[in-house]
């Protein structure tokens, strides 16, 4: 059996990276980093720096995957192969096609996918530097990327992770954490209608850390949702300001 490097929350109640249990990473987000997007986010949190562009709505290719009555999402999650520390095969792995159809399944329900029909979205996650929870930091970005596109949207969708370490319900988990601890908590969010559009778990909770848990990542989430509206505004600020001159 594999041993746990060192206690993963000392006595003091403090993470290997110096956090209190209920504290996020520190966190970056910029809009509309790439010229040739339709629109694009890039986000790092704690080690995390994630990409991500998207394109569209556009003619949908090949055209019989094109839907009558709505416009077709399609989201491609990919871990650079220097993402991590053991080189990774830049061919797609299970788990990157899995979490492509977990990123798509949680931006779906913000957009108004009704308002294209016969289109297609295609939203392209690039993982440059992979640190734990970078689903939930996919989704934050691609979100932003989706908003900075113009799609329009009911809300923007934001993702935080929650879990249990040593014991303690903790927010935002690191890598260690999401490998070492005993159950790891993803969920997003539309914060405006208080909507939960993903919620997994691996790992076991009882019901109360559970709900503990969950509750940290809403709280979380509504955190990183600010950050998300401040980070569009000084796009669009600084946008204005250029015009202006």
């Amino acid at each position: 059996m594999s041993q746990k490097p060192e206690k993963l929350i000392d006595k003091k109640g403090i993470r290997l990276d110096g956090r209190k249990p209920d504290e996020l990473r520190s966190i970056k987000i910029e809009v509309g980093v790439l010229s040739n997007a339709d629109g694009s986010a890039y986000i790092e949190q704690g080690k995390n720096k994630i990409l991500a562009a998207v394109y569209g709505p556009r003619e949908l290719h090949p055209k019989h995957l094109a839907l009558s009555d709505r416009m077709v999402l399609r989201c491609r999650y990919h871990m650079a192969p220097f993402s991590v520390q053991e080189r990774k095969s830049p061919a797609p792995s299970r788990r990157e096609i899995e979490l492509s159809k977990v990123i798509r399944e949680s931006l779906e329900p913000a957009i108004f996918l009704e308002y294209y029909p016969r289109t297609g979205i295609d939203v392209f996650v690039e993982v440059l530097q992979a640190d734990g929870s970078t689903r939930c930091a996919s989704i934050t970005a691609a979100s932003l990327a989706l908003a900075d596109a113009g799609i329009p949207m009911k809300d923007l969708v934001v993702a935080c992770s929650a879990g249990k370490v040593d014991g303690t319900i903790v927010l935002d988990l690191m890598d260690t954490e999401d490998k070492m601890g005993e159950a790891d908590l993803p969920v997003a969010l539309m914060p405006n209608f208080n909507a939960v559009t993903l919620l997994q778990m691996d790992g076991k909770l009882t019901l109360e850390e559970f709900e503990n848990a969950l509750n940290l990542a809403i709280e979380g989430c509504k955190k990183i949702y600010a950050m998300q509206k401040e980070a569009l505004k000084a796009k669009y600020v600084s946008v204005k300001e250029e015009a202006d001159e």
